[in-house]
């Protein structure tokens, strides 16, 4: 470590991850740079996890382990590791992932040589339970590399893409200067595009990040319109929008960002475009929303329901 502060933070927020907990660590802890602090954030884990993350903090000291008493839903576990860090790099390891040897140091020296780059990323391959390759990540996003912003908001914000290159390595500064992992779905796309407002990515053309899919992913396992309450846990009665929140935050973005007039008119523009080209969706949740809200007013409330208006 550079003195007391490490160069890069790696945050790993965990919740019941025993499978592929040890085998992620591992390719953490084998990388060639090795100025890096691991911090994990186990989300009330009922399994082994807490058992693991134990082990492994005793034999490196690079590692820090933190337990959360409840669990506070994956928005918020994912902002405490970059809350607890201090590396001006951070990168976020889901607790299932494996990275090649060379992953830090090749996104470290991109970050290094380039200040105009704000997250540096690689190619993916998609590997099953047992670690066997399924087929490449190939959706590529060309203009996120421009030094034109309204060039990378158009990228980020038309492009159908998992957002999977929010795994690459971010610098801190940049990083803290949005709202990181908000408390609503796809809140992990808006944080790529206030990433892309700030500066350039950069993709290392060699694949050196190994993303697991597998039946235990929780976030697979909920359909979309069904997960506030993963990203936090306080939102389970929450009605969900996803594509009209998306929107109205990427508006937010663009309006409060410094950006030139013609920056600006052009990043409306792309939005103007996602609203021609996601009209179905954005039809979908407004009929969604309308049925919700007539059902809250018109579904005949229990007598402990009366009683508890009355009193209040």
């Amino acid at each position: 470590m550079s003195g007391d502060r490490p160069r890069v933070s790696v945050g790993l927020p965990v919740f019941n991850g025993e499978r592929y907990l040890e085998e992620t660590l591992d390719s953490i802890l084998a990388q060639t740079y090795s100025d890096f602090e691991l911090i994990i954030s186990d989300n009330a884990s009922t399994d082994r996890t807490e058992e693991i993350c134990r082990a492994y903090a005793a034999k490196d000291e690079r590692i820090r382990y933190f337990r959360n008493g409840t669990n506070l839903g994956a928005a918020k576990n994912f902002n405490r590791v970059f809350e607890l860090s201090s590396g001006e790099y951070f990168k976020w390891a889901p607790h299932d992932d494996i990275i090649a040897p060379d992953f830090l140091m090749r996104c470290v020296e991109v970050l290094d040589q380039d200040p105009t780059v704000v997250l540096c990323y690689s190619k993916v391959k998609f590997i099953d339970e047992f670690g066997s390759f399924l087929t490449n990540y190939d959706i590529e996003l060309k203009n996120v590399g421009s030094f034109k912003p309204q060039d990378r908001f158009g990228d980020l914000v038309l492009m159908d893409h998992w957002c999977i290159d929010v795994l690459g390595v971010i610098r801190a500064s940049a990083l803290k200067m949005t709202p990181v992992i908000a408390s609503f779905v796809g809140s992990d796309r808006h944080l790529l595009v206030e990433l892309g407002l700030l500066g350039r990515f950069y993709q290392i053309p060699e694949y050196l990040l190994f993303s697991r899919r597998h039946s235990e992913q929780s976030i697979r396992a909920v359909p979309l319109y069904s997960r506030a309450a993963w990203f936090d846990s306080a939102n389970k009665d929450w009605i969900v929008s996803p594509y009209w929140r998306f929107f109205f935050e990427c508006f937010k973005s663009v309006r409060y960002r410094l950006l030139s007039r013609h920056e600006q008119a052009c990043c409306y523009i792309h939005m103007l475009n996602f609203l021609r080209s996601h009209k179905g969706r954005l039809a979908k949740e407004l009929f969604i929303v309308a049925c919700q809200i007539l059902h809250h007013f018109f579904t005949p409330r229990t007598k402990d329901q009366e009683m508890l208006q009355k009193a209040s």
